[in-house]
């Protein structure tokens, strides 16, 4: 949720308008991750002026904002050297109005204006500090004390840098951010942070990079480690008593004498100008100068590293292009043949009836040691989870319990040294799976992270895992990554039971399905005709109830979330095998019920729950297998789907609700891509 975007031209000449139509594009590729209002900030003719425009809706109304205001002949001349930031902003702090949007501003002169995702959790503190100093504010955020506190240390340190003020700033704030300033007294120079929340640094040149590495600078150390002892707005003490960092001197380990930098919330927003990015770490302090990047730390410890590496994407502009799609979603449900292909390239050698996981490979003798395996997740991760644990325990012979990561926080669940954790999040920044990790590992289990996106958070603090290859999701509501996350899952629980022999002839079954999977899925996908006949049915009813049990529960769940998201429908995904205990009272002849029934294990307890469906009167839809009669008997409209072995239906079945959520969305008139109040990448608790 929220979204940065900054750019900054070092003797790299740009005119204020390519400026502005760079940032506006920047936000545009960041649209996904959920939003309410938007804003930028550049230089304005003066040198000594920043000039701002925030708007509320989408980044089509600030761009026409722009287009209005920043006219003139001074917004089309080439200059060598300027700093742009922008945001899209997902409300938290105060409702979606202008002076709520970022960027915030210190003063009246714009003196120092930042960009902020995540939540200050003292902001409260730190305001009340910075009142008693005189300082009034216009907004309801708890963004504009950060904009603030560094005006107020700027006038308190009159010779520290733009980097050490800063520092000294985010020395007050607890919670979680990734920010990014400039300031019209540091013309050219830009500085961003993290703490919890994703940013990373893109970096474009015309000539090679002398090295792949960003050495890291570390300050004099200043009580971070403890909170209350450097919260001096509590303790009633005066800011210039901080020690100031050892280093009062920029450093620059890296000039060019052409480049261009940009910082983004996500690597979807640069990929187009660069593919060379650092991921930034909690606490680092990036700062960028004269044309040189330095990279600084507030504390020491011992496990840090010397340096960042600059990483190479492998993303392509193409990949999040919508093609001749209408929405994001609808062309990654169709993508699904190849995503699946992708997750199992390398790892699936249907020659040799193996599985190779490299990720966890020197892991796996520890984890088959291990008292139990915990899938801890939210949403559709969650429910990548619920699908799979009735396989895991099969093919593991180990006890596998499912968590959600808010509850399971909540709970203070006893974790022991020998378990084993799956973090699942496409994002891997989740909040909630991110604070689950770090409470696991603080107790000695093993973290095992399974995500899409390489360099996330997730990913760098787990000891081992899975990248699960779906590609870059940008729709809102997750599909390809679900399937994605499904098939890691079951390739894991093959590598746990390859020595087994009394699950071979299982794990033979397994991989032949896999082996058939995309052409099934391209077959599922002919169906979208029908499906779409079936919405026009359905969209205007308030409810829709999905049933099912086994291995497709989690599709009834999905299928629910997926429905409760795009279309703002409420709708349920009920246990079969509890219809009579409850939901059964909601049955009759005008509530829709869809019905998961196939030919598995539990194919006559889902008759059953048909049978007292149709008894009261209610009309089912059914998913069933190809050309089983008997079941469709039972209904009037129904979807039929290619057999495969029990474990895999999930993949399978979840795709026609991918596409009914998507139909049953667009007849109602709602955005696909970002429902609202929904965000893509769930940063805050």
């Amino acid at each position: 949720m929220c979204g940065i975007f900054a750019y900054l031209n070092y003797m790299t000449p740009k005119s204020r308008a390519e400026v502005l139509e760079l940032l506006v594009n920047g936000l545009k590729r960041l649209e996904y991750r959920g939003y309410d209002s938007t804003g930028v900030a550049i230089d304005g003719p003066n040198s000594k002026d920043v000039v701002m425009i925030k708007s509320v809706g989408k980044v089509k109304v600030l761009e026409d904002a722009i287009a209005k205001t920043c006219t003139g002949k001074e917004f089309d001349e080439p200059i060598t050297t300027h700093v742009g930031i922008s945001h899209t902003r997902w409300a938290t702090h105060g409702v979606p109005c202008e002076k709520n949007s970022h960027p915030q501003r210190s003063d009246f002169d714009n003196s120092f204006v930042v960009v902020h995702n995540g939540i200050i959790t003292n902001y409260k503190d730190v305001k009340t500090y910075l009142e008693t100093r005189g300082y009034e504010f216009e907004s309801d955020t708890d963004t504009e004390v950060i904009a603030k506190l560094v005006h107020h240390l700027w006038k308190k340190h009159q010779g520290y840098s733009f980097r050490e003020l800063v520092e000294q700033a985010i020395q007050q704030l607890e919670g979680a951010f990734a920010i990014a300033l400039k300031s019209k007294y540091f013309p050219g120079e830009c500085v961003a942070s993290r703490r919890g929340s994703p940013l990373l640094v893109g970096i474009k040149t015309k000539t090679r990079l002398a090295t792949d590495h960003i050495p890291i600078l570390y300050g004099k150390e200043t009580g971070t480690g403890k909170p209350q002892e450097h919260r001096p707005y509590v303790q009633n003490r005066d800011l210039s008593v901080l020690p100031r960092s050892e280093s009062t001197s920029e450093f620059l380990p890296m000039e060019q004498k052409e480049v261009e930098y940009f910082f983004a919330s996500d690597a979807s927003a640069v990929i187009e100008h660069t593919n060379r990015v650092i991921y930034l770490e909690d606490d680092d302090v990036a700062a960028v100068r004269d044309g040189g990047l330095s990279i600084h730390r507030l504390k020491k410890s011992t496990d840090d590293p010397h340096a960042r590496e600059i990483t190479t994407l492998k993303m392509e502009i193409q990949q999040i292009m919508k093609g001749n799609y209408d929405y994001f979603m609808l062309k990654e449900i169709f993508e699904q043949p190849e995503s699946v292909v992708n997750t199992m390239r390398g790892r699936v050698r249907f020659d040799t009836n193996t599985i190779v996981l490299g990720g966890i490979k020197d892991y796996i003798p520890e984890i088959k040691r291990c008292r139990r395996l915990m899938l801890i997740g939210c949403g559709t991760s969650y429910h990548s989870a619920v699908a799979t644990r009735q396989l895991l325990e099969e093919l593991t012979e180990l006890p596998v319990m499912i968590e959600l990561a808010s509850d399971f926080l909540d709970r203070n669940t006893p974790i022991f040294r020998d378990d084993v954790c799956f973090f699942i999040s496409q994002s891997g920044e989740t909040a909630d799976t991110l604070m689950a990790l770090r409470y696991c590992k603080q107790r000695g289990a093993l973290i095992v992270g399974i995500t899409n996106t390489v360099g996330s958070s997730i990913c760098r603090e787990s000891h081992c895992g899975v990248h699960i290859n779906a590609g870059p999701e940008i729709g809102v509501a997750s599909t390809k990554a679900y399937t994605s996350q499904f098939i890691s899952l079951v390739m894991f629980g093959l590598v746990m039971s390859e020595d087994r022999l009394s699950l071979q002839q299982r794990r033979l079954e397994i991989i032949h399905g896999l082996s058939n999977l995309a052409d099934q899925i391209r077959q599922v996908l002919k169906l979208d005709s029908k499906v779409q006949e079936l919405a026009k049915d359905l969209y205007q009813h308030k409810s829709l109830l999905i049933m099912g049990r086994g291995y497709n529960f989690a599709t009834c769940m999905e299928g629910a979330l997926k429905v409760k998201e795009l279309t703002y429908m409420h709708s349920e995904g009920i246990m079969a095998g509890e219809l009579k205990h409850g939901p059964l009272a909601l049955v009759d002849d005008s509530m829709p019920v869809l019905m998961i029934v196939l030919r598995d294990p539990v194919y006559v307890k889902c008759m059953n729950a048909l049978q007292q469906v149709t008894s009261r009167k209610g009309c089912p839809i059914i998913i069933c297998e190809e050309g089983d009669e008997e079941t469709k008997a039972f209904c009037s409209r129904s979807l039929e789907i290619p057999r495969t072995v029990d474990c895999l239906q999930g993949i399978l079945t979840v795709i026609p609700m991918q596409l009914l959520s998507y139909h049953i969305a667009v007849l109602r008139g709602c955005d696909v891509d970002c429902p609202r109040n929904l965000a893509k990448s769930v940063t805050v608790e």
